[in-house]
């Protein structure tokens, strides 16, 4: 899957920053050795990276590469809110604790998300482990970035805004991670969210670009790959234990989707 060495990654924060109404505010021009994201909540301010001048606005997003030149003003300081956070990352070693390769985010220089109240709400949380620095705030400030990093990569890399699903279709979805080894069909799981099956299946297909039926296949396989690569069942009942009634059937699927045969999975 494209991004997925993101999994394996392990921010360090060096600085974080909630600027708001300061005066005379500015970044002097220097070179980063660090990846910058900067969400503009209010007012207006203009960078320069690697000498181009960006005007940003309520709504933009920056995320500004290591060892990047930038500066930065504010145009109307006294308006100006942002939030900026200042990290490193790097994946796992190959022993899943060493430190290993630094990472890039495949995010655009500057884009337009728009203000979104979920966002927003993990950058206050992030504030608020930075100024109380109590016991484990370190955990959570990482915890909190990768969590604002996966909704820019949502919005701007993978172009599905969870957030935005029509309530219908979460509860859906929801009912589905609780119940994929059942012989779940669409107008069972249309009927929990008093929905006419056509209807709901239309509407699903919209919301997530899946129909009902692949997003369930997909939901079943991601559950019995891990299960076979816990190695405590085997093929058969996995594809019992994962929702299918027939494992020839199970086993061609999955080697469609995963490009192995479950068999091969270690």
């Amino acid at each position: 899957m494209e991004h997925e060495y993101l999994n394996n990654a392990v921010p360090t924060i060096e600085y974080f920053k909630h600027r708001a109404g300061t005066p005379e505010w500015l970044i002097e021009y220097k070179r980063t050795n660090f990846i910058d994201i900067t969400y503009i909540i209010n007012g207006q301010a203009v960078y320069t990276i690697n000498r181009e001048k960006i005007t940003v606005s309520e709504g933009d997003v920056l995320c500004i590469p290591r060892g990047s030149e930038r500066s930065a003003a504010s145009t109307e300081p006294k308006r100006f809110e942002c939030y900026a956070a200042n990290f490193t990352m790097h994946s796992y070693g190959s022993d899943n604790e060493e430190i290993g390769n630094e990472l890039a985010l495949p995010l655009p220089i500057h884009a337009t998300v728009g203000i979104h109240n979920d966002l927003i709400a993990h950058y206050r949380k992030l504030n608020e482990d930075f100024l109380s620095r109590s016991p484990g705030y370190v955990m959570r400030a990482r915890a909190r970035l990768m969590l604002i990093i996966q909704r820019f990569m949502e919005i701007l890399v993978y172009e599905r805004d969870t957030h935005r699903l029509d309530p219908r279709v979460k509860q859906a979805m929801r009912y589905i991670a609780e119940n994929y080894a059942e012989p779940l069909t669409i107008s069972g799981v249309a009927a929990v969210v008093s929905l006419n099956a056509v209807y709901f299946g239309t509407l699903f297909k919209r919301e997530t670009s899946l129909t009902f039926r692949d997003y369930l296949n997909n939901v079943r396989l991601g559950q019995a790959e891990e299960m076979l690569r816990a190695g405590k069942w085997n093929v058969t009942e996995v594809s019992t234990l994962c929702g299918f009634s027939d494992v020839f059937y199970f086993s061609r699927l999955f080697k469609k989707y995963k490009g192995i045969p479950p068999s091969s999975v270690k």
